[in-house]
């Protein structure tokens, strides 16, 4: 952790608003992209990201909370949030119902198909590890290294590479399986 986030940190520990909206500027974003991918859900992704801040000053309040590596430490509350989510109302499945709020120029039909795909990714992620989930998201959908992977889980790079190769072969089976096409594409 760098001195400036290392200062940061210390002085949002001493409840400076200042340093607090910085760290809710710098981190909300990625944290909102985080959540949506995961969830799907524009407004689960918002509430996601105000729980993980509520959690964050709760713990600072407690005198609780990170040491370093802040970043790490608020997806680690956003990934545990989305866990509890799910675990108390399961991931829904793609109604033909829903509306697609398409704007006129698009293309209907790619735009359902990019849907449907993207809820069988979604629905095949949440049949994997936790670990497994969360090495696949920040490694793959938010771009982060495998340094930062670590440190966000805890765990040896090694583990982490372990923890992706066995989930993209996961993924891989999970999405070419034929009951999985049939079940996850019927509404």
């Amino acid at each position: 952790m760098g001195g400036s986030e290392k200062r940061l940190l210390e002085r949002a520990k001493d409840f400076d608003l200042q340093a607090l909206a910085e760290i809710y500027d710098r981190y909300s974003p990625g944290l909102y992209r985080y959540a949506a991918r995961l969830t799907g859900e524009a407004l689960v992704a918002e509430d996601c990201v105000a729980e993980t801040f509520s959690r964050f000053l709760h713990a600072l309040r407690a005198r609780r909370g990170p040491e370093s590596y802040l970043q790490a430490y608020l997806y680690r509350i956003a990934h545990n949030w989305i866990s509890d989510y799910y675990r108390r109302q399961p991931p829904s499945s793609l109604s033909l119902d829903q509306g697609l709020n398409l704007p006129n120029d698009s293309d209907p039909g790619g735009e359902a198909a990019a849907n449907m795909q993207a809820q069988q990714v979604r629905a095949a992620l949440y049949r994997l590890t936790s670990d497994q989930r969360q090495v696949i998201v920040l490694k793959f959908l938010q771009g982060w290294s495998n340094d930062e992977v670590a440190i966000a889980l805890d765990k040896p790079i090694g583990a982490v590479k372990s923890l992706q190769h066995r989930a993209l072969g996961a993924l891989r089976r999970i999405l070419l399986a034929p009951e999985f096409e049939d079940h996850e594409t019927v509404a």
